[in-house]
């Protein structure tokens, strides 16, 4: 994902090195793209060899806890799902944008990516929510591009400059299985749709492996509902944005998406269909359920109150919800005025308060800001 939500990012670098996990990184390389041109899937692995992992690295996994994608990976449902994803690219229509890319032939969409995956990095993640993080953090995989393009975007490299490396779907499950062993409690894809037919497939070769920790799908919120109702059974824990409440809003930050309120409001409620209410185990991480995120942004430009007011009327009033402060102006928001700077204290507070009068109870808050 390409938003604040992806906060600390580079201070998850120095815990990981201190923590003796460096060789869990990727290089972050810009403009090496190769475009790839194939009609059909890339063969995948043998799912009878390299079985090193299986009964491995899973002793922080709660004993009673089998991720969704199993059943479907036993019943050969998954992989099918991951060849027809992999179809929509023949011309795109994965993300609500649909522009018609003939991918598979090597051409970009508006996203800038071909059928050719592209990753920037792969390490444990400490920044996340705390019942992902634990002890031995999200283990994130950081995919290049992204189809909403924010103005404000924090991670522009990765989602808009195009950093990272071509890496084949045996690649990504290569990645998946040493996050595993190493002891994260979660694989956790960051700004999935234009790749969802690779993380898919990708998820299909490492469950034949032994990987059996939860899918978290971490996305900007901006779902086709056709595209997510591929992902039942598949994800186990849906990690969205609820960016805007405005479309001319969104339209104006976030390169025309003028859809994406009630694009976002139909997607989240599938994903809570799916999925359910998200609440910690008795390890105090999470397995399963909707956590939902919401950025608070200057002057009451991502009409915050808006959204909580669609929450508490729409989703359970438990529906963990997550009210992040760090906004802060990046990439081309100097450009406007009006969001070229960090909220304020009162800005942050007004928003909680207003959370807590609505009825929600589930409420993930963060220190107040400094200035």
């Amino acid at each position: 994902m390409e938003d604040q939500s992806r906060r600390k990012f580079i201070g998850s670098f120095f815990l990981l090195a201190m923590s003796g996990f460096g060789s869990a990184f990727t290089s972050l390389v810009a403009g090496c793209k190769q475009k790839a041109k194939s009609a059909s899937p890339p063969a995948t692995l043998d799912d009878n060899k390299n079985e090193r992992f299986i009964a491995r690295g899973t002793a922080h996994i709660a004993a009673d806890f089998e991720p969704a994608y199993l059943t479907l990976h036993r019943s050969g449902e998954l992989k099918k799902r991951g060849e027809e994803l992999w179809g929509v690219m023949e011309s795109c229509r994965l993300c609500p944008r649909q522009c018609g890319a003939m991918r598979l032939d090597g051409n970009e969409g508006f996203c800038g990516s071909t059928s050719q995956l592209e990753i920037s990095a792969h390490h444990p993640h400490f920044g996340e929510e705390r019942p992902l993080v634990g002890s031995g953090g999200s283990g994130t995989v950081f995919l290049t591009n992204c189809g909403l393009r924010c103005v404000f975007c924090c991670n522009w490299q990765i989602s808009q400059g195009g950093a990272g490396e071509p890496r084949s779907i045996e690649d990504m499950a290569e990645m998946m299985l040493p996050l595993q062993e190493i002891g994260c409690h979660n694989i956790n894809v960051v700004t999935p749709t234009h790749y969802s037919p690779h993380i898919v497939l990708a998820l299909d070769v490492a469950a034949g492996k032994g990987l059996r920790v939860p899918l978290v799908y971490n996305t900007c919120g901006w779902e086709r509902l056709e595209i997510l109702r591929k992902f039942d059974g598949i994800v186990d824990i849906y990690l969205p944005d609820f960016k805007y409440s405005d479309g001319e809003m969104a339209a104006k930050y976030s390169s025309g998406a003028q859809t994406y309120p009630d694009t976002t409001k139909t997607a989240l409620l599938e994903m809570h269909r799916q999925v359910g209410v998200a609440q910690p185990a008795d390890d105090g991480l999470m397995y399963r359920g909707l956590m939902l995120r919401h950025l608070v942004m200057p002057n009451g430009i991502s009409g915050t109150k808006r959204v909580i007011d669609w929450i508490a009327a729409n989703l359970p009033q438990d529906t963990y919800f997550n009210i992040m402060s760090q906004y802060r102006p990046m990439y081309k928001a100097y450009d406007y005025p009006e969001i070229s700077r960090r909220i304020t204290r009162r800005e942050y507070s007004e928003v909680v308060t207003y959370a807590r009068e609505a009825g929600l109870t589930n409420l993930d808050i963060q220190g107040l800001p400094l200035w």
